[in-house]
This record gives C-alpha cells, sequence and structure tokens, in this order.
C-alpha cells in the first residue's frame, strides 16, 4: 500500500481534480464559499504516492460579529464525513482520522471552535473524535421520504386544510426569478433572523450563486406582491435539503407562510424525483422544540444523531465534555 499524504486547500485555483458526487463536499461550494465575503473554504484531500484522490471534506469557515448583542469570532462548519473514492484500499473510518486530524491541527488555533454534522450514521467517527478531544452533543434528524409514498399521503388533515386555505386566499410559492425577487428574499431572510444570533446567515453573494448555479433553488412566498416566507434548498446525491428558511408566521398567522414554504419546497423534490428532503436546521437539541414540531407535522422520520464540537480554549472544552459526555 501507498503512502497516503494530506494537504489542506484554501485556494481554488490549487484544487486537485476530484471526483464530487456530494454538493457540501464539492468544489462548486468551495468556490461560492471562496466568493463570499466573511467566509473561506478549507479542501482537506488525502492523496496517494501517485497523486491520486483518495478522498476529500469541505470545512467552511464563519466570521461572525455583531453589535448586538455583541460578539466577534471565527468558527469551522463541516456538513458530514466527506467524500471517498471507490477505488481507496483503506476503510472510511481510517481516511476520515487522518482529515480530522489535520483540520483540527490546522485550526486549533484561529476558530473558536469546529461543528461537524449530518453524519451518515450516529457513530460513524465515535472512536475517531474522541481522539481529537470533539465532544457529542445529542441533536435530532428529520426527513421526509419521497420514493414510496406521495407527499399528500404523509400529512394531515389539518395541514391539508392549511395548505388549502392559504392557496384560496391568493398565496403562491414560486422560484426566485429576478433581481427584484432575489432582494425580496434576502430582505426576510436578514429580517428574520436578526434577533437569533445561534443562526447564520451567509452574504447575499453566497445565496446568489446558489441561486445560479446547478444544484441549488431558492423560494419565495408571496400574498398580493408581498413576500411572507422563503427558503433556499440544495440538491446532493438524489436528495434534497432544505438549508435556510425563513417566515412572517406573526404578521400573516391567517395564511400560514410557513406551512405553504415548506410544502412547496417537499412538493418541488416530490416532482423532480429525489428520494427524500432533509431539513438542515430544526432548531436546537431542547426537549421541546415548537419548530422541530412543526417540521414534523409533514410526516417526516425523526433520528437521534450526534453532532461533534471542539472548543478552542481548552479549558471550556474540558467543561463541555464532562458536561456532554455519554
Amino acid at each position: 500500500m501507498s503512502e497516503l499524504h494530506v494537504h489542506i486547500y484554501s485556494k481554488g485555483d490549487q484544487l486537485p481534480v476530484m471526483t464530487c458526487h456530494n454538493f457540501f463536499h464539492s468544489e462548486e461550494l468551495f468556490r461560492v464559499c471562496e466568493q463570499t465575503p466573511r467566509m473561506r473554504p478549507y479542501m482537506v484531500v488525502v492523496l496517494s504516492d501517485e497523486g491520486m484522490v483518495q478522498c476529500h471534506m469541505l470545512a467552511i469557515l464563519r466570521y461572525r460579529s455583531s453589535w448586538f448583542p455583541p460578539y466577534l469570532y471565527t468558527h469551522c462548519r463541516v456538513y458530514g464525513e466527506g467524500e471517498y473514492e471507490a477505488n481507496c484500499d483503506m476503510q472510511h473510518d481510517e481516511l476520515f482520522a487522518l482529515m480530522l486530524q489535520a483540520l483540527t491541527h490546522k485550526l486549533q488555533r484561529w476558530v473558536l471552535y469546529i461543528e461537524v454534522s449530518h453524519l451518515s450514521t450516529k457513530m460513524f467517527g465515535y472512536r475517531r473524535f474522541r481522539q481529537n478531544s470533539y465532544f457529542p452533543v445529542h441533536w435530532m434528524s428529520i426527513h421526509n421520504s419521497l420514493h414510496s409514498h406521495a407527499p399528500e399521503e404523509r400529512i394531515g388533515e389539518k395541514i391539508k386544510q392549511r395548505i388549502a386555505h392559504g392557496i384560496e386566499k391568493g398565496v403562491i410559492t414560486k422560484m426566485v426569478e429576478n433581481e427584484q425577487e432575489f432582494k425580496s428574499f434576502m430582505r426576510l431572510m436578514r429580517h428574520h433572523n436578526w434577533f437569533k444570533p445561534k443562526r447564520y446567515i451567509p452574504d447575499e453573494k453566497f445565496f446568489r450563486c446558489i441561486m445560479e448555479g446547478q444544484n441549488g433553488r431558492l423560494f419565495i412566498t408571496q400574498y398580493h406582491d408581498k413576500v411572507i416566507g422563503c427558503c433556499g434548498c440544495a440538491y446532493s446525491e438524489g436528495n434534497a435539503y432544505m438549508w435556510y428558511s425563513a417566515f412572517k408566521r406573526k404578521s400573516y398567522l391567517w395564511l400560514h407562510p410557513d406551512v405553504l414554504t415548506v410544502w412547496h419546497a417537499i412538493q418541488h423534490s416530490y416532482e423532480y424525483k429525489y428520494n427524500h428532503i432533509f431539513f438542515m436546521d430544526v432548531g436546537l437539541p431542547f426537549r421541546r422544540n415548537s419548530f422541530r414540531e412543526f417540521i414534523l407535522s409533514f410526516g417526516g422520520k425523526p433520528v437521534s444523531t450526534y453532532r461533534w464540537f471542539r472548543c478552542n480554549i481548552r479549558w471550556i472544552n474540558k467543561i463541555l465534555s464532562w458536561i456532554y459526555k455519554d
């Protein structure tokens, strides 16, 4: 077996030739993040002696700041365990260990914390994370199956009535197609998340690139030309992912813009023959979570999983590791 070498790339023109089926670890998303202010991508690549790519994993640095509440820090986000070549000799777990160790060593002085989520299985890389001082937090993941039954067969009468009522009142959901619609999308996305410091909303350049790319779509929900809901979806390996969303639920309570927006994302994914739709963010892992219950009302399947964290302030990481010991 040839010796393996780990390289971390931060410039798109330096990337080696890779096979990218997973959008969240693709060269396309790397270049989107490279163009987006307050973002910086790192592609971790394992190469053989012959220079052949064995696997790769995309990590995204996010620079966050706010006047109120006041904060300034950088954190790293990784969606999933990366992508692996079909002909690689080593086990995925061993290759992942190489990438995780290299990424952690590279960023430990530059980011406040690293977060890894949406792993393929709950226990993937458990020992590797522990070896690199990560701690697990129990999380809930939700996805809807689209391949066995139509979405209408999975929702209850209450949701059906709300959908019918909104459509009857003239509410429509459509794909963002022009500059005016894009600006309305961004205005609602920013306004909705203004007082939610946990949620990270990228610069509008990010959403523009997603809209213009091959693996993403933006949707808006309108009532009399007013945008009352929106969401952004990504598509990868035969599945859909609802990534970002925002709704004017309180201002237009009787029209249920959240229901209409999520329903359209599900319907669109079903019409285009995607196998599942995954909801990327269903809230913090509290026992009672109203948004999680709302998403589950569409007939989704809840799955218990882990999100792994590593705070690079050592004493804080030790305390959190003790609090979240599993």
